[in-house]
């Protein structure tokens, strides 16, 4: 037996293979049907079913997640049938996320590039691990690994353009993200890539067309990534001031798909925190998301993660920030990932700091955590919530002179973007300079 990506499988009931496919297929196209896999669950022995099952229980990024996940790897490494090669690879590597051992996973998932190519799904999870450590390169070259061998497969040009956007290659990305929807329309993460790249180069108009064009395919994906280009599409209308639609599209769209899910939570709390940014009056949504943050006080999955938490429930004036700040410090005092101690805990307080309105402490937090801030990992589009904070806090502590040089090299970059030229004007007005001093070519 094989799966849809020609992988040889071991499973103990043939009739598996259909379920085991929706999760290979499903997982590396981003749809909900990779969940469908759990149907097998008390049903099949085979390890690399078992195996799927504990990942998908440890994409719950939750404390807890762990401890669901670890009886199906147990079960998995005890399987009295024996899996190929490409399968023990695969079921170490999960086995060692599940452990928290992730030197060892990475290293299995690298060795699994380079010896079975069309194992996409090591490849997708491997890039999911290094995004979150930061690690653009390793995920561009574990894509350029496979490229030889599994060219044929549009979801890996999809992943290719996203690596090589995140390193920066953005002729590249495109180049890739373009091949990915040529070989496939509805192929959600290059379009992801391709909104990165367009929003980079300051190609508002072209990119929210570009959202809006390919959106019609975006059914019957997990709520992550149908969510997250939507929310990708509300940055491309806050850069054109067009509020109104950004707020609609966070009510529609962004928050309300699975408001328990960690990725849903940062992808509402982080727009919610740009729309107020850029000017306009999110009413009583805060209440909303933070109702769904209460329960994370203790979580500490990814910094990444609890740093949007945080300035999720200060935001909405709730006590478990204060919390889930006391213990942020408490577990980076012990944490093995320095960067939760040199980069989450000055950012946090720094966050923190924000919401409460104290500019000069937000300045100096978030000052002192930018230049790290790629170590919590995250995309560029992600962080730069982190940046506009900043900039926002050096505006209302006074540091005019600081936002101006910070904002006009944005201005330039993006000359497109109604924001950026709004609030550079602002800040030119309390310097005393010239009106439209921002736009001048």
């Amino acid at each position: 037996m094989e799966d849809g990506l020609g992988n040889p499988v071991t499973l103990e009931h043939a009739a598996s293979l259909e379920r085991l496919d929706d999760f290979v297929m499903g997982f590396i196209a981003s749809e909900a049907r990779a969940a469908d896999i759990l149907q097998l669950d008390g049903r099949e022995r085979g390890p690399l079913v078992l195996t799927c099952l504990a990942a998908l229980h440890m994409f719950a990024e939750t404390p807890d997640a762990r401890t669901n996940a670890r009886p199906f790897i147990e079960r998995a490494l005890a399987s009295p049938l024996k899996p190929t090669p490409r399968e023990g690879r695969f079921i170490a590597a999960v086995a060692a996320w599940v452990a928290g051992d992730m030197p060892r996973a990475l290293a299995l998932h690298e060795e699994q590039a380079r010896e079975f190519p069309r194992d996409l799904v090591s490849l997708k999870l491997a890039h999911y691990h290094l995004f979150n450590a930061g690690d653009s390169p390793g995920m561009l070259r574990l894509a350029l690994a496979a490229l030889p061998t599994a060219g044929d497969v549009p979801y890996l040009h999809g992943m290719l353009a996203f690596a090589w956007e995140q390193c920066h290659f953005l002729e590249q990305a495109e180049a890739a993200a373009r091949r990915a929807i040529g070989m496939r329309r509805k192929e959600p993460w290059a379009h992801h890539a391709l909104a990165h790249v367009m929003l980079t180069q300051g190609r508002i108009h072209e990119g929210h067309a570009f959202l809006q064009d390919v959106s019609p395919t975006w059914s019957g994906l997990n709520s992550f990534m149908v969510t997250h280009n939507w929310w990708h599409q509300a940055l491309f209308a806050l850069e054109l001031d067009a509020h109104e639609e950004a707020l609609a599209l966070y009510d529609t769209q962004v928050w309300g798909v699975a408001k328990d899910y960690s990725q849903d939570q940062i992808n509402a709390i982080s727009l919610l925190a740009r729309i107020e940014l850029a000017g306009a009056d999110v009413g009583a949504r805060w209440d909303d998301v933070a109702q769904h943050l209460a329960v994370r006080t203790r979580d500490h999955v990814l910094p990444f993660l609890d740093m949007q938490y945080l300035y999720g429930l200060a935001r909405a004036g709730r006590r478990e920030a204060d919390a889930l700040m006391a213990n942020i410090e408490a577990h980076a005092a012990t944490a093995t990932d320095e960067a939760w101690r040199t980069v989450c805990v000055p950012a946090s307080r720094g966050l923190l700091a924000h919401a409460r309105g104290d500019w000069k402490k937000s300045v100096e937090e978030l000052g002192a955590a930018l230049p790290r801030m790629t170590e919590i990992g995250g995309s560029h589009a992600q962080r730069d919530l982190f940046s506009q904070v900043h900039l926002d806090a050096l505006v209302r502590s006074g540091h005019c002179a600081g936002a101006q040089h910070l904002l006009q090299q944005q201005v330039r970059g993006q000359p497109e973007s109604a924001r950026l030229k709004r609030q550079a004007s602002a800040v030119y007005a309390a310097l005393g300079l010239p009106a439209g001093i921002a736009e001048l070519r």
